[in-house]
């Protein structure tokens, strides 16, 4: 399919089928893995285009499932066909787009959504009540916990998707937004909310990182991050005790830390 960026196509010369089939078979991705890349990923923004212009396309289509459950959407849009694949998708109300690549060995527990364009990779578990925003990029042996919220890129429109790697943890009730990248076997604690421009304060190599709409926040490797507070400026805010909502790295992950984050084997 040519890319809507660069060939100036209309939505209605968009082939759904032939770009979700390549999601699905995680054949195209809306970001990978790139070692020349600055933060070692590269992101694909023709993709991004045309799932833009799938959600512009005003054909609607209606879903029946056992005769109980109904649904009316977007017709280049549909759910994707979870029976056959190499996953495990507990009962009770999860909804997975068409698009949406998982890995062999992924298990969501109820309910959940994961959006069109996100990837999620080999025996990574999805929890209670997560959302999986679209073309969220989420690596192999993650956890997303209970409540967690992963941004996607389309609405408001942002040049890179979240990005989670390979074996980190993202505590219950997080929110990571505005293309934030959280490096390989980090931690993230209950509560932790980033985005693209946070200010995350590294209190064990003493040093503020913050990220920009060009360049987003990245969490560094082993980071173990925990909700924190700095006090707000001004006299105003100081006579009244003002303090805003922040994250610190407190350590990097270790054994006692891999061992109280790690899954029970039957839940896989």
């Amino acid at each position: 399919m040519a890319a809507l960026a660069a060939s100036g196509a209309s939505p209605a010369a968009v082939e759904p089928g032939d770009l979700l089939a390549d999601l699905d078979a995680g054949r195209r991705r809306a970001a990978w893995p790139d070692p020349a890349a600055p933060d070692g990923w590269r992101v694909d923004a023709a993709l991004r285009a045309e799932l833009l212009a799938l959600f512009r396309l005003p054909q609607m289509g209606t879903w029946e499932i056992g005769g109980l459950l109904e649904f009316r959407d977007r017709a280049a849009l549909p759910t994707k066909r979870l029976l056959d694949g190499p996953w495990r998708v507990v009962p009770g109300g999860t909804s997975v787009r068409a698009g949406a690549y998982l890995g062999e060995g992924v298990v969501i527990m109820p309910p959940a959504f994961v959006n069109v364009g996100a990837w999620v990779g080999d025996g990574t578990m999805i929890d209670s009540h997560v959302l999986v925003g679209s073309c969220a990029q989420i690596g192999s042996r993650v956890h997303l916990a209970a409540g967690a919220q992963i941004g996607g890129v389309l609405e408001p429109p942002n040049a890179r998707p979240v990005i989670v790697e390979d074996g980190a943890f993202v505590g219950a009730q997080c929110g990571l937004f505005d293309g934030v990248l959280v490096g390989r076997e980090a931690v993230l604690a209950a509560g932790v909310i980033l985005t693209g421009t946070s200010r995350l304060y590294d209190l064990v190599g003493e040093r503020i990182l913050e990220g920009t709409p060009e360049a987003p926040l990245s969490v560094p490797r082993g980071a173990v991050v925990v909700p924190a507070t700095r006090a707000a400026r001004g006299e105003f805010a100081a006579g009244h005790g003002i303090a805003l909502q922040c994250a610190a790295i407190v350590k990097t992950r270790d054994g006692s830390t891999a061992a109280r984050t790690a899954l029970e084997g039957a839940l896989r």
